[in-house]
């Protein structure tokens, strides 16, 4: 063997060495968690942070743990997507509009008026604005599957909530991004325009030709199956993120487009590479937060936490309510969507140069919502898996069950 191989296979040796202690990790905080009837989300959070923080004597491989966050975020969304038809989709979108639009004046304000607060310019509090605003696609995907609570009746209207959000962002960033650059709002605008266009072809093929694209998947082979939906997802996704789109929307209209027998057959095959990749997307979420600049940010971060969460709570209630949501539901509905994450540290990273107590800031809100949001959720409301079409706790039947069509 030549020095050369020799030292390739060590390194190689070394990563592989470092993700196995990595992941035994976190399969030990896995099991604690269902121990206690809880999510593994806050330990993933914190095996991360430790890792980050050089507490934990693991490095993992920083390419493969960003790609494999990346595709955990990607599957969270295609299982939600899944478990909803093209129709439904279309449905609690356009009863959604309203809801939306509510979600984004009371979690957006509180972050807007703090940054003037602070004294920071109009576009900086626009930007902690936007770190306020959006709830976690990722946190809440893997709190309902954890929870067995993707059946649930108030579910529908926390993902109409959740793309809503995302299509927001849609919108948001490609602005932002251009009145930092110092371009003008016409290129932001402009690059709205082509962001919302994919998304309306993704949508109308979703919507009209759902049974083709069910087809297209199906195959005898379980093996040929899996990787017909695995790539078929991660291209759209990688499409939409080229778009200025979130990958997350591009999974999640690939899953509504998948239907019937098919969309079944597609949950049992993604489960496993879904809580494996997502345990990946919370460590690499906690190993980017940099523990040091906690400290210095903590008031400012704990009173604008405690704010948002009130905020996002009457919310995510009023929404609930007003599709019909019995009282526990509303509760669920509510705590589940608290945790911001993923596009709040986008937001950050982006305006880290325009005002500098951004990031801190933002890192240590995104990590006390995210820690705070599954425990929350869990704990207000104790209850068993139920599918949509039952009825609990005098939560009113819907008009139509929301499970798919054999």
């Amino acid at each position: 063997m030549t020095p050369l191989v020799a030292a390739v296979s060590s390194d190689a040796a070394l990563v592989l060495v470092e993700l196995g202690i990595a992941v035994l990790i976190m399969a030990g905080s896995a099991r604690l968690a269902s121990r206690f009837g809880l999510s593994p989300i806050p330990l993933y959070l914190l095996v991360g942070i430790a890792i980050g923080s050089g507490w934990l004597p693991v490095d993992p491989e920083p390419s493969f743990v960003e790609t494999g966050s990346l595709i955990g975020v990607v599957l969270l969304l295609l299982t939600l997507g899944l478990e909803y038809s093209p129709s439904e989709l279309v449905s609690n979108l356009r009863r959604g509009f309203l809801d939306g639009l509510v979600d984004f004046a009371a979690n957006f304000t509180p972050g807007l008026l703090a940054g003037l607060l602070f004294g920071w310019s109009p576009l900086a509090a626009v930007l902690l604005g936007g770190v306020t605003w959006v709830s976690s696609s990722g946190v809440v995907a893997k709190t309902l599957a954890d929870l067995g609570r993707l059946g649930f009746r108030e579910t529908p209207t926390v993902l109409s909530i959740i793309v809503l959000e995302d299509l927001g962002m849609a919108v948001y960033l490609p602005i932002v991004a251009a009145l930092l650059a110092g371009g003008a709002f016409l290129d932001g605008f402009l690059l709205v325009v082509g962001a919302l266009a994919v998304v309306g072809v993704v949508l109308v093929i979703a919507v009209r030709r759902a049974e083709a694209v069910s087809r297209i998947v199906a195959t005898p082979s379980g093996e040929g199956f899996l990787l017909t939906i695995l790539g078929a997802t991660l291209l759209v996704a990688g499409l939409a993120e080229l778009a200025q789109v979130s990958a997350a929307v591009g999974a999640f209209l690939i899953g509504t487009a998948i239907t019937g027998q098919i969309a079944e057959r597609a949950r049992d095959a993604i489960d496993p590479l879904r809580d494996l990749f997502a345990a990946i997307f919370f460590l690499f979420f906690g190993i980017q937060i940099d523990i040091s600049s906690v400290g210095e940010a903590a008031g400012a971060a704990t009173l604008l936490a405690l704010v948002t969460i009130v905020t996002k709570y009457w919310s995510a209630r009023w929404s609930a309510a007003r599709a019909g949501i019995g009282k526990r539901g509303r509760v669920r509905a509510a705590t589940v969507l608290i945790a911001r994450g993923e596009f709040s540290i986008v937001i950050a990273s982006l305006g880290a140069t325009l005002e500098p107590r951004l990031s801190a800031l933002a890192g240590t809100y995104v990590l006390i919502t995210v820690l705070a949001g599954p425990l929350i959720t869990r704990l207000a409301v104790r209850d068993a898996p139920v599918r949509i079409g039952t009825e609990r706790d005098g939560d009113p039947l819907p008009a139509e069950p929301a499970t798919r069509a054999a």
